[in-house]
């Protein structure tokens, strides 16, 4: 068969670890798909031009503007790792109105513009790509498009920022600070200069719209994620949940109710015997419950140059396979055909049912407790387990700890706002979210 002709946009890390690893196991890329797979253009900075020049060679071409890859005769293939939503967008547009084939690792793009693009390479016929979006290296969107298409998909739960997780992990072994442990994954190169959208959730959160979208069939739907991220969290409350047998970790969760699918993405307290509550550093780790199979779990780099890579090369070898099959053949983009997704809706954060971890500073004075105790339960709120630590000399304050059965978010809210009223408690209540994963 032809080789399919791929066209860069972009050879920085992800697009030159891509390329490495094409160069390197061509061969055996080969054999898997059928035919070769060759790079012919790729679009790249001005500034990058000589720099890019002594690794390709004159093996490839090279451009500065990215429209002339999409538009070239010699590629069949776009690979997009630009990152952004803009000029991605566009690019991938037009590379789809062309009838070319899209492979992309750009999460932020699908989540934003997802339902866009697909219906558009569903018009024309020709395939997207996108494992690489999502937890880099592991291949969970194949995990839940192809090798769990028997099963009903309850939940799913991810550790899918690395930078974050590094961060927690930091602040768990070492005892520091949120602000020490975020300086420090910046030295190594693990959390960008403006690390708003790691930190904050937002990476997260566009990642888990897509495991969304793929696990149940609804439309992707970024602007209904709730999204929390950890720099408010404290080496103390890190150290609570640890006594209490707990880890925190910011985790991707999106739910399967009989009210609709949560889709939400905030810090978490996670049993410690759980083996996701044991991912430390960069790495990335999804635990899917499905009615058949039960509870899997995948595991690896969410991020670098070859691991990413290799998810890109995947979806490549699958293109190469597939390009010349009918479009009703091929595995849809969201796992479920267009014409079968479900209008469910996605409930708001205060809908969502789950237990809590409460942290307060009270005054050391009898009837303090029973004060709290009476306004969470006014408001249907179990108590699980509580801790109260001594005060330190000269102190008249302690820090007390809560940890609740299953609420309704909006119940806790309306506790934790009377809680802060009462004269007896200092500064605003700390709560984090607590699920069992069970």
């Amino acid at each position: 068969m032809t080789p399919m002709r791929v066209g860069l946009l972009g050879l920085g890390v992800v697009g030159g670890g891509t390329y490495d690893i094409l160069q390197r196991n061509s061969q055996e890329i080969a054999r898997r798909a059928g035919r070769e797979i060759v790079v012919t253009c790729a679009a790249v900075r001005e500034k990058d031009i000589a720099q890019v020049s002594k690794k390709v060679g004159q093996s490839i071409t090279l451009y500065t503007d990215p429209l002339q890859v999409v538009e070239s005769p010699d590629v069949d293939i776009v690979i997009e790792v630009m990152g952004g939503t803009h000029p991605a967008k566009e690019l991938v547009l037009k590379a789809i109105s062309l009838g070319k084939h899209v492979v992309t690792a750009n999460k932020a793009l699908l989540a934003v513009h997802g339902n866009e693009i697909f219906k558009a390479a569903h018009e024309k016929g020709v395939m997207i790509g996108f494992e690489a979006a999502v937890a880099g290296g592991i291949p969970i969107i194949k995990s839940l498009r192809e090798g769990l298409s028997a099963n009903r998909i309850q939940w799913v739960a991810g550790i899918i920022n690395g930078t974050s997780n590094f961060i927690l992990s930091n602040m768990r072994e070492r005892g520091i600070s949120f602000s020490e442990a975020l300086k420090e994954a910046q030295a190594l190169g693990y959390a960008e200069a403006d690390p708003t959208f790691d930190v904050e959730g937002i990476d997260a959160a566009h990642k888990l719209t897509l495991l969304s979208a793929i696990a149940f069939g609804i439309p992707i739907q970024f602007d209904k994620a709730y999204t929390e991220g950890i720099a408010q969290l404290t080496a103390k409350d890190i150290t609570y949940a640890e006594e209490f047998g707990y880890r925190i970790k910011l985790l991707g969760i999106t739910k399967r109710t009989e009210q609709g699918f949560e889709l939400r993405v905030h810090p978490t307290l996670i049993p410690e015997k759980r083996l996701i509550a044991n991912v430390e550093g960069v790495m990335n780790a999804i635990l899917v419950s499905a009615d058949a199979v039960g509870s899997t779990l995948y595991y690896g780099p969410g991020a670098g140059a070859e691991p990413t890579g290799s998810a890109v090369v995947a979806d490549l070898v699958d293109v190469a396979r597939m390009a010349d099959a009918a479009p009703y053949q091929r595995v849809p983009y969201l796992a479920f055909q267009v014409d079968r997704l479900t209008d469910d809706p996605v409930l708001t954060i205060d809908q969502v049912h789950t237990s809590y971890y409460l942290r307060m500073s009270a005054l050391d004075r009898p009837g303090v407790l029973a004060d709290v105790t009476r306004i969470l339960a006014s408001l249907n709120i179990s108590i699980e387990a509580m801790l109260q630590r001594e005060p330190t000399e000269g102190e008249e304050r302690v820090d007390v700890i809560i940890l609740t059965h299953r609420a309704l978010e909006k119940d806790v809210n309306q506790a934790i706002s009377h809680i802060e009223q009462l004269d007896t408690i200092s500064g605003p209540v700390v709560r984090i979210r607590l699920e069992t994963l069970a």
